[in-house]
């Protein structure tokens, strides 16, 4: 309801260009100013950016978070300076001119690449190329699942994206453009900067792909325009708007339009043009202005754009006051009722913790969720073609299909790092809590866009299962070893490997209530005994905890996950033995370390300490062990053969881990 196409338009052919020639020398001063850039695509696509903003995108810089604005991917992040450029001219107020004169200099907004949360109108964060049309499909499908909910009144608007050739030849981009064909995404349009040009020079060095038959092959619309016509884009763009297919518009450019003697080459692609080609641009554009100087003119016909949003924001927050879903609206795009969860997670983990089950996390993450799904409408759940294995479907959830959107859980199909952005995507967009799952090997799959997920602060929640050597007989492909110590570090995301069926529905609160933290969920394949016997707190927020308390303690053992049971198992050894040895269950390194540091020591104590994980031992040492400290855990890859024959092969036993200990207490 929000979209005011401006095909018909009474503003002069000139001034639409204009706009696009604002476009073109603030980024080609900015990249000068900064001595570092790149200039080429936003000058290629300026023509296109101009008419796409000027009579179609809906946007309010007076409320960059307004939920049915359009969004806008510059998925070819290295081109910022076409967002910035535009964000200045719409008048957002954190983007002033001298925010661009700043163009990546240390503390300004306008950093290298689209950051989010670094400046308003800045959708999401780009430069890793694909990622950013990946992250737009989940835009695209949170967009179409909303309006199945509350309707057209509410939800109504169009994800549009920009990306390069680049973009296109990443592999993530084939992942989602099946997606979005398979999911018959219309309100997702693609603008391709069809350039043929790469760093190392033409395209053809490297790709003879045909792209538009690739799109149509998926499902998508397809058009081909030359795009710097602009009367031609805009009819290319409404016709998008009408087809009820994801639409991709091939818009055929030429790197650094304007720059007489270096447009295109690739040598404009991402260097500054330099003194004597800017001054030969400003000549060529017929522009007579100084650097970072725009005439009132041109900034009034952007600011005509932004005073258009503004009236369409007003119209929505009219209709979202009539609406009778206005409450349930302000829910969905509200924080989750943390209280609510809480006190439904302590309810369940009570009912654990009487009946004490033998349950794999992973099992016993279903069983979290059931009463996760319940609790908050908004939950998306979803899984890379490891719905059984993942657990990640509850009882009632439907499948989100193109036909039918009320569902709440998404088959993503053998795409796990296409799964990882578009639950971005939906996190990013509002009013969804994304969750999906894979086995804890592919992580390594989905990875880039787990990254991209904890530096933009998003928190989406992936559930990874078969984590260790417990999962037996599919062998060391499907084994991971090395892929929890990688995620431990990265900044900004948590890892939770819970031991059994309390610490795991604790980890969901966890994840379901972070802010701006991705979480990751690290879950048993192989069945794990019932240890707590108190829900009272969530202790698994602490990142580790005293499990076992006796007095006195000569060692202390440290597990995660599965190997809790035999950290368990190996302190009874030692009692046996006249060794007193205090267990520690450690289910988030993470939230380990943030706790004080003589939180932590008062916990691990003075005596010798063995660290227990079916995994590697990177990441123990310095937060857990010390110098002298023993570590049971895996070497190298794992082996095909059933559960527990593994874990006697690579010595991942309680009667190694008490061993070990006596060996470290006699050698002190």
């Amino acid at each position: 309801m929000n979209q005011m196409s401006r095909m018909e338009t009474d503003m002069e052919p000139g001034a639409e260009a204009a706009m696009a020639t604002a476009i073109r020398v603030l980024a080609m001063d900015a990249v000068e100013a900064a001595n570092s850039g790149h200039p080429g695509a936003p000058m290629g696509m300026a023509d296109v950016a101009a008419v796409l903003f000027n009579r179609f995108i809906t946007v309010d810089p007076a409320d960059d978070r307004w939920p049915d604005r359009d969004r806008f991917v510059m998925s070819a992040g290295h081109g910022s300076m076409l967002v910035y450029a535009i964000n200045h001219m719409l008048g957002y107020d954190d983007m002033p001119m001298a925010q661009l004169r700043r163009f990546r200099q240390l503390g300004a907004r306008t950093a290298g690449h689209p950051e989010y949360g670094h400046a308003k109108g800045i959708e999401v964060t780009t430069g890793p190329l694909g990622q950013g049309i990946a992250t737009a499909v989940g835009m695209a499908l949170a967009e179409r699942i909303l309006n199945a909910r509350f309707g057209d009144d509410l939800v109504d608007h169009h994800t549009y994206v920009i990306c390069g050739d680049g973009c296109l030849m990443e592999g993530i981009s084939h992942e989602a453009i099946d997606l979005a064909g398979h999911q018959q995404l219309g309100r997702l349009i693609v603008l391709w900067d069809d350039n043929r040009i790469t760093i190392d020079g033409g395209t053809d060095l490297s790709t003879s792909t045909d792209q538009m038959a690739r799109f149509a092959a998926s499902g998508w619309h397809v058009q081909a325009v030359d795009g710097h016509d602009r009367q031609a884009v805009a009819v290319a763009i409404a016709a998008a708007r009408d087809d009820a297919r994801p639409s991709m518009i091939a818009c055929r450019t030429v790197i650094g339009f304007g720059a007489p003697n270096k447009q295109g080459s690739h040598d404009v692609h991402g260097a500054p043009l330099g003194a004597a080609e800017i001054a030969a641009a400003r000549q060529h554009l017929g522009w007579p202005h100084p650097p970072f100087d725009l005439p009132q003119d041109i900034t009034g016909a952007w600011r005509a754009i932004a005073a258009r949003g503004a009236q369409a924001r007003a119209a929505w927050q009219d209709r979202l006051a009539a609406s009778p879903h206005k409450a349930a609206f302000a829910a969905a795009m509200a924080a989750p009722d943390a209280g609510a969860l809480r006190r439904a997670i302590g309810d369940h983990s009570a009912r654990m913790i009487a009946e004490r089950p033998k349950l794999a996390t992973r099992k016993a993450s279903e069983l979290a969720l059931e009463v996760v799904n319940a609790t908050l409408p908004n939950t998306i759940g979803g899984s890379a073609d490891l719905t059984g294995s993942n657990n990640t479907r509850t009882k009632g959830m439907t499948a989100v299909t193109a036909s039918d959107r009320a569902g709440r859980y998404v088959h993503y199909g053998i795409r796990e790092h296409a799964m990882a952005a578009a639950m971005n995507g939906m996190a990013l967009h509002g009013g969804l809590l994304p969750y999906g799952g894979t086995f804890l090997a592919f992580s390594d799959y989905s990875r880039p866009a787990i990254r991209l997920g904890a530096l933009m602060g998003v928190p989406v929640v992936h559930v990874m299962t078969h984590d260790s050597i417990g999962l037996g007989e599919d062998g060391p492909t499907h084994q991971p070893v090395e892929q929890v110590a990688a995620l431990r570090a990265m900044p900004n995301l948590l890892v939770l490997r819970p031991a059994d069926a309390v610490e795991t529905a604790e980890a969901w609160e966890i994840a379901l209530t972070q802010t701006a933290t991705p979480s990751v969920l690290c879950l048993s394949r192989q069945s794990l005994p019932l240890l707590r016997d108190s829900a009272d707190a969530n202790l698994t927020r602490q990142g580790a905890y005293l499990l076992r308390d006796p007095g006195l303690r000569d060692v202390t053992l440290i597990a995660t996950g599965s190997e809790v049971e035999i950290a368990l198992a190996a302190a009874d050894l030692l009692a046996g033995q006249g060794v007193r040895a205090a267990v520690v269950s450690a289910p988030c390194f993470e939230l380990f370390a943030a706790r004080p540091m003589a939180e932590r020591d008062a916990l691990l104590g003075t005596a010798p300490r063995i660290g227990v994980e079916a995994l590697v031992r990177q990441g123990w040492d310095g937060l857990f062990l010390r110098p002298g400290d023993g570590f049971v855990g895996m070497a190298g890859f794992g082996a095909s053969a059933p559960a527990a024959d593994l874990y006697r092969h690579f010595g991942i036993t309680a009667e190694c881990v008490a061993d070990l200990a006596t060996q470290i207490i006699r050698g002190k």
